[in-house]
């Protein structure tokens, strides 16, 4: 009997097999694992003006350097590789593993990760997405499938340059820029930072029967709200312009 090999290309030797290079192979053996379990590769998926195609992993039996046997993969170059079409990036089946991988290219296209045959689940870069992802390939035989499982830079986890939106999550004392924007990136609210600040506003909100609140709140003991519109504009209650003074306003809005 031969070697046979996994499905990641380590030798399984026969006993009795290899005389004589049998040390060889099990160095070649221990370094291959060691590049499974942490090694770094990376994958160009194309020549510039080549459009979308096919990139194929392919496993090297016994032989070091095989990015299918690399546990991080970088797709594209260490720079944004500039691509011109959608790429897909095939595994060779029976691939049962997890891989760290990021989409290191530049330009609006997809790059699709999947099994080299079959109809297994694929997971799927969008054309705004370069960060990392953690899959997971089932080993499934004649249709292994691939997983995104959840652990990425446009997946829930917040980044320093991503863009991400946070559902159900609770801020403590965050610390906000100079604006509050809408959905659709338009100002909402402009803030200014004031040094030494130690006055500030409460809003408050409040149970069946009582009224929400706007209060000003700090250090000193008497405390009050400046209300300042632009130009001509006017301090407005429940649509009504009010007079700018302070004391004029708090009669209007007691009085109407």
């Amino acid at each position: 009997m031969t070697s046979t090999y996994t499905d990641l290309g380590v030798e399984l030797m026969v006993t009795g097999e290899n005389a004589g290079t049998w040390g060889t192979k099990t160095n070649t053996n221990l370094n291959l694992i060691e590049q499974i379990s942490g090694g770094y590769a990376i994958q160009t998926l194309n020549a510039a003006g080549t459009g979308a195609n096919t990139t194929t992993l392919a496993k090297a039996d016994g032989a070091l350097g095989a990015t299918v046997a690399s546990r991080i993969i970088i797709l594209g170059a260490e720079s944004a590789q500039a691509i011109t079409g959608n790429k897909i990036v095939t595994m060779p089946v029976l691939t049962e593993n997890f891989y760290i991988i990021k989409n290191s290219t530049s330009g609006a296209y997809t790059v699709q990760l999947k099994a080299a045959s079959g109809s297994g689940a694929t997971v799927t870069w969008a054309t705004t997405d370069k960060g990392w992802k953690v899959v997971y390939f089932d080993g499934v035989a004649t249709n292994t499938g691939v997983y995104d499982t959840g652990f990425s830079t446009t997946d829930g986890d917040v980044t320093l340059t991503g863009t991400q939106t946070l559902t159900n999550k609770t801020l403590t004392a965050p610390k906000i820029g100079t604006s509050i924007l809408d959905t659709n990136g338009a100002e909402l609210l402009l803030l200014t930072a004031t040094g030494s600040a130690v006055n500030e506003l409460t809003f408050a909100n409040a149970a069946t029967g009582n009224a929400p609140s706007f209060t000003a709140t700090g250090n000193d003991t008497n405390i009050s709200i400046n209300l300042v519109p632009k130009g001509t504009g006017e301090v407005q209650a429940n649509g009504s312009g009010l007079a700018t003074t302070g004391k004029a306003i708090a009669m209007a809005m007691i009085f109407g």
